[in-house]
């Protein structure tokens, strides 16, 4: 069992259940106001930590840095709901629902609280909240939320790769040659006389020449020319994020005894 010199322990640690999960964190620790001992412990649950469900502390233990429950995870987040506000006190009809909610014998309870006095305690009055360090101080913790602002990655789009095939006119220009007939007349002289001397006197005779020229002409051939791929880089920019948080404020209120009974005294502090 938690004894009250334990609280500053125990208070906005980790509460884990029987099966070593996480409940939440402690927030505030009820004393009883028979026997001054922690009864009861409120723990921060849900996904902000938005609600607090209450846990009997007669068989909590402290393990290294947090506190364990006999009771499981999903027991704790569906105890009933109950308003700390309310004169930080609960209620008979309120601790009566806790304990039948954990299944703990609700006369075996109020005999443990107070054996000595052989009376049943007025249970709306056994429990006060503790926020500060043990000892019974008059001290209040002061809460405030903190807004932590984190990045996720998402998808925004899709970038492919296509090859497709075009045709394209192209033009060249090259130089072509052809072969035209040149009538070529040749004098006879000393040097040339006997071959024009060789052939029959008078005789019909051709002679041909085949003509040539050059045409143009194409082929393909494939050639790589580059290689593309897809690639992405990061470009950082500010953007602002807005939220709300809560922020607990503590007021001081003094009241002059000497207006209240007519007489002198010290001002409350």
């Amino acid at each position: 069992m938690i004894t009250r010199e334990q609280i500053p322990t125990v208070l906005d640690h980790p509460v884990y259940d029987d099966h070593g999960n996480k409940i939440g964190e402690a927030k505030h620790v009820f004393l009883d106001d028979t026997t001054g001992q922690p009864e009861w412990i409120s723990v921060r649950t849900g996904l902000f930590g938005t609600k607090e469900s209450f846990v009997p502390m007669h068989d909590a233990t402290m393990a290294g840095d947090h506190l364990e429950v006999p009771y499981a995870k999903d027991r704790v987040k569906d105890a009933p709901n109950v308003d700390i506000e309310a004169g930080n006190h609960l209620s008979e009809d309120e601790e009566h629902r806790l304990y039948e909610h954990y299944g703990v014998d609700w006369d075996a309870a109020w005999q443990q609280q107070a054996p000595a006095e052989g009376r049943r305690p007025d249970l709306g009055a056994d429990t006060a909240m503790q926020t500060g360090t043990a000892g019974g101080d008059d001290a209040m913790t002061r809460s405030e939320e903190r807004m932590h602002v984190g990045v996720e990655r998402q998808a925004t789009g899709r970038a492919r790769l296509r090859k497709y095939v075009v045709t394209e006119e192209v033009q060249q220009t090259v130089p072509v040659r052809h072969e035209e007939v040149v009538v070529e007349r040749e004098p006879i002289t000393e040097a040339n006389v006997d071959a024009a001397l060789s052939g029959p006197e008078i005789t019909e005779a051709e002679h041909e020449v085949i003509l040539h020229e050059e045409r143009p002409v194409t082929r393909t051939e494939t050639v790589p020319v580059e290689r593309v791929r897809l690639g992405t880089e990061e470009h950082v920019e500010e953007e602002t994020v807005e939220g709300e948080i809560r922020k607990e404020r503590i007021e001081t209120s003094i009241t002059d005894e000497t207006e209240e009974t007519g007489g002198t005294g010290e001002r409350d502090r």
